[in-house]
């Protein structure tokens, strides 16, 4: 029992930092997240602040896409914060499973992303550490950010070491790898890094360690998306082009900008857009520097020119004719300011009989409809709404959108409004073999369904679709109620397997969890040590398999183990900078 109040039930986390934990709030009598600083770093100063200023950035903001923070002390030197409890998986974990998610998928996950950091910048906070093991999932899609424990204040100094950085580092933007200081472009690279990982299930850029990673978020040029998978629109690689663009001033000037482009880019007329070019070189020559130093040189020399000069007779005169000269605009313009002003009050009056009624197009086929309203100088837009009516037979306009008989100017955008006919029933067809997103946004939409994606496990075929449906649980030819308030539901049922080893070794992969895989693949587990001290005990270093999985194979994975340290005299204390880089391979996630 943390504080008299929250009862731990079970372990759901454990991190370099903290471990999390499923409690009970004994008061509110709810499930909460309860997040506790390690016991050993209870008495180390600089964990102790990264820990409150964590709690101290979420208390700040208030939005659906980051987690709730309810409250946050210290108990007998145990230092907490309690959260919402999510119960879901993070996006780290959805990848391992799937491999990789398709196009509207990773956009949904993104509108949500981008939409919960613009309002965290809006009060003046960068994350710092966007990746998705920090970003949890709901079952029914919802993201929340989570981890804001080496969050920065837009106005504050870095409280890290010298020559440190923080973060991740196979989603570190090159101006943090270089030692800059992270502004709200630095989160846009970052989301840029979990958008191609999305969609490709890979990870951009790799090496052998934390140093050789972060060289290439520096030098290297990001890959193709289209090439990994060319069904991949040119309209999202524009946006991780511009999103990871090394060079800042060719990003997203904000994030709100990103989301706006999220929005559109799966519309039809955005999808084949030319591939992004920068406009600023992505690189910074020893040209470009020598150009500063003139540049700086040039200021430096303005700066040492006298700012004072001597006035003569002439010159005032001259002075006060021009004071005069504004005065006289100055007033000029105030009158033809105030008679704009009039104009744009009286203006409706003016314009109000250019408008015209929307005629009653109701009972008329859509063709019928678009040639009456057109004919009336209104613009019919390309898709018509539908919903059910006793009225009118199906394909019939029911009504418009802005309503019929209201008055609008001419050029106004109509939306016609299309029955589905007398029949309050539909009659249930078979999707097997059909894509579930396509089937699953046809009965959401237009038959005002509840659907429910579930997972079944099959076997393994070459060339199997995991998007295909397998089952249905209501039958072909079932006829249901079409109801909006009372909708029915329907499930269906899509493959629940790999298409392809997952990376253990760049995903970080923990020992049980391979174990886990290979039992429910039946998959043959040699498990091998080596010797290292380069990463933490029991890392996954290598694996032997990679491509299509085949049930009963052979699978060997190569840990590391801690070498036995020789005995040696103590030369005293190291003083060299400490570098914070960290890889997804030798970290723990603090994941709820």
């Amino acid at each position: 029992m943390i504080n008299d109040r929250y009862e731990i039930i079970k372990s759901i986390g454990e991190g370099g930092m903290a471990n999390v934990y499923l409690a009970k709030d004994t008061f509110l009598d709810r499930k909460v997240a309860v997040k506790v600083l390690r016991g050993d770093l209870a008495t180390d100063e600089k964990f102790i602040r990264r820990f409150q200023r964590e709690a101290y950035a979420a208390s700040t903001l208030s939005h659906p896409n980051i987690v709730e923070m309810y409250d946050v002390g210290e108990d007998n030197g145990t230092y907490y914060i309690v959260m919402e409890y999510i119960e879901g998986r993070t996006l780290k974990q959805l990848l391992k499973k799937r491999g990789s998610l398709t196009a509207p998928e990773v956009v949904d996950i993104m509108l949500q992303l981008t939409d919960g950091i613009a309002h965290a910048h809006d009060m003046y906070i960068i994350h710092r550490d966007l990746k998705p093991q920090n970003i949890m999932i709901s079952d029914d899609g919802k993201i929340k950010i989570t981890d804001f424990g080496i969050a920065m204040a837009l106005n504050s100094t870095q409280l890290t070491q010298t020559n440190s950085v923080m973060g991740s580092v196979h989603y570190l933007p090159p101006e943090q790898a270089s030692g800059k200081g992270a502004t709200t472009k630095s989160d846009i690279y970052s989301m840029g890094i979990m958008l191609f990982e999305l969609l490709t299930g890979k990870l951009p850029f790799k090496g052998e360690n934390a140093v050789e990673i972060a060289l290439k978020h520096l030098k290297d040029e990001i890959p193709s998306v289209k090439k990994i998978n060319s069904n991949i629109p040119q309209s999202l690689e524009n946006i991780i082009l511009k999103s990871t663009a090394k060079n800042p001033k060719n990003r997203y000037d904000d994030v709100k900008e990103m989301y706006n482009d999220l929005k559109v880019c799966l519309n039809e007329e955005n999808l084949n857009q030319d591939p992004y070019v920068y406009k600023y070189p992505e690189h910074v020559t020893e040209e470009d520097t020598n150009l500063k130093e003139v540049d700086e040189d040039k200021e430096k020399k303005e700066e040492e020119k006298p700012v004072a000069k001597k006035i003569d007779e002439k010159n005032d005169k001259k002075k006060k004719r021009s004071i005069s000269s504004i005065i006289i605009v100055f007033l000029v313009l105030v009158l033809l300011g105030g008679i704009g002003a009039i104009f744009v009050i009286l203006y409706p009056t003016f314009k109000k009989s250019d408008n015209v009624k929307i005629p009653d197009v109701t009972g008329l086929s859509v063709s019928e409809a678009e040639k009456v309203l057109t004919g009336k100088g209104f613009i019919v837009t390309d898709e018509t709404k539908k919903e059910a009516s006793d009225k009118f037979e199906k394909g019939d306009v029911v009504g418009t959108d802005p309503a019929i008989g209201r008055s609008r100017a001419k050029g106004t955008k109509i939306t016609i409004i299309e029955s589905l006919g007398k029949n309050d029933t539909y009659r249930i067809e078979n999707y097997v073999g059909k894509n579930y997103l396509q089937v699953q946004t046809e009965l959401e939409k237009v038959y005002k369904m509840k659907v429910v994606i579930e997972k079944k496990e099959v076997d393994i075929t070459e060339d199997m679709d995991l998007q295909l449906i397998i089952d249905q649980d209501l039958k072909p030819g079932e006829e249901v109620i079409i109801s909006e308030d009372n909708p029915q539901t329907i499930t269906l049922y899509i493959p629940d397997a790999y298409e392809q080893y997952p990376d253990f070794v760049a995903d970080g992969w923990t020992i049980s969890e391979v174990q886990d895989f290979a039992e429910k693949y039946e998959l043959s587990l040699e498990i091998r040590e080596m010797e290292s001290d380069e990463y933490p005990e029991g890392t996954i270093i290598k694996q032997s398999r990679t491509g299509k999985i085949v049930n009963g194979a052979s699978l060997v994975i190569t840990i590391t183990k801690l070498p036995k340290e020789p005995e040696k005299e103590d030369t005293g204390e190291n003083t060299g900078d400490n570098i914070e880089l960290t890889t997804d391979e030798n970290e723990n996630k603090d994941n709820q």
